[in-house]
């Protein structure tokens, strides 16, 4: 079976250095906001070229403590977008803020920048747009209409590690980025993990507090805070693995590429792709007419699917509540999305068998 993640052939050529990493950290003394945290910070930062970086607990909390650290909270409104997982709808209601969702443009379901406009009230607080599958959003536009609006934008990278806008790593064009290191991210832990970045040298500061009880010194909190921390296991970890993540993404691109260049089925759309940006490819999403055959088409094969994701937020029960503007973009893609592996660890073989597979798929019309 070709399998849409696969750590353990990834872990077999850094074994050695991800084991020795961690007898470091056990034989440290230190086991919490230790010297492997501070450097994974460090080279973090200077490879999305930020000037600070915030390791935390998880990509969820990323999002909860830098929307906390602008001060959004009770009877504020958050605009964002349903098609994304469960854990930047949670980040905000976290705080107490309402999401407000808007849809995505079909061109590449990412974030409509005009519906965010539409969306404005006097309660919004922040944009929080999310760069969905490693694509990036129109963060040209995003940024122009939040300083229009004096608003700050706050951009979820969960899935964006490696993602280049205009040049530039995704997370630095607004007030703060917000990562998971989860393990099937491009840049993943053994566990969970996240980061936050940021150019704002008191935003950082205040961050760095609020991950630790709002402590500035032992016992002693002078803000609001919760215990968001990465584990320094983790960060050692991270470090390891970050060394490689240039090779791995290269690897992602070129997968993704031969997709693009060599999948030719009538009723499968294969992603958009913009020239002032460099994907990532955390998913390889394509759009098909009939995803259930495709799915039977590829298991039948021995080919791992998943779907990113398969019911949007806003129609889920806890969420159906938020609803304010029509979704129809969001909805009508949920139905059609399917993501084939991509993953660094597939050989050339595997790749060229799920180009066959899919070329060799037939569409019904019907007629």
């Amino acid at each position: 079976m070709i399998q849409t993640f696969d750590y353990l052939t990834l872990l077999e050529p850094i074994h050695d250095e991800v084991m020795g990493a961690m007898e470091r950290v056990l034989r440290s003394g230190r086991l919490i906001l230790g010297a492997e945290t501070e450097a994974f910070e460090a080279e973090f930062a200077a490879y999305v070229g930020a000037k600070h970086c915030i390791g935390v607990s998880s990509g969820t909390t990323a999002l909860h403590l830098a929307l906390m650290a602008l001060g959004v909270g009770h009877g504020d409104e958050v605009i964002t977008v349903s098609n994304t997982c469960v854990p930047t709808i949670s980040a905000i209601e976290l705080t107490g803020a309402t999401p407000v969702f808007v849809d995505v443009r079909d061109e590449d379901l990412m974030i409509d920048v005009d519906g965010v406009a539409s969306a404005l009230t006097e309660r919004t607080k922040c944009i929080l747009p999310v760069h969905l599958w490693g694509q990036g959003a129109d963060i040209t536009r995003l940024l122009e209409l939040a300083h229009r609006a004096n608003l700050p934008l706050i951009e979820d990278c969960a899935q964006a590690q490696g993602t280049l806008i205009h040049g530039k790593h995704a997370g630095t064009f607004g007030i703060a980025g917000c990562f998971s290191f989860y393990p099937t991210k491009n840049l993943g832990a053994y566990g969970d993990a996240g980061a936050i970045i940021t150019n704002d040298d008191a935003l950082a500061q205040k961050l760095k507090r609020q991950r630790m009880y709002g402590y500035t010194r032992a016992n002693y909190a002078e803000d609001i805070g919760m215990n968001a921390r990465i584990a320094e296991l983790q960060a050692a970890i991270l470090r390891v693995k970050l060394r490689y993540l240039s090779g791995w993404l290269a690897r992602r691109l070129q997968i993704a590429q031969r997709y693009v260049d060599d999948i030719h089925v009538e009723g499968i759309r294969t992603p958009f792709q913009h020239p002032d940006r460099v994907q990532s490819y955390h998913q390889f999403v394509i759009r098909c007419q009939q995803r259930q055959r495709v799915i039977d088409h590829l298991t039948a094969h021995e080919i791992a699917h998943g779907i990113h994701y398969p019911t949007p937020v806003h129609q889920m029960p806890p969420y159906a509540r938020l609803v304010r503007h029509p979704l129809p973009v969001t909805e009508r893609a949920s139905a059609h999305i399917l993501s084939l592996p991509v993953h660094e660890a597939l050989t050339d073989g595997e790749v060229e068998r799920v180009i066959q597979t899919l070329n060799s798929f037939e569409l019904h019309t019907g007629a």
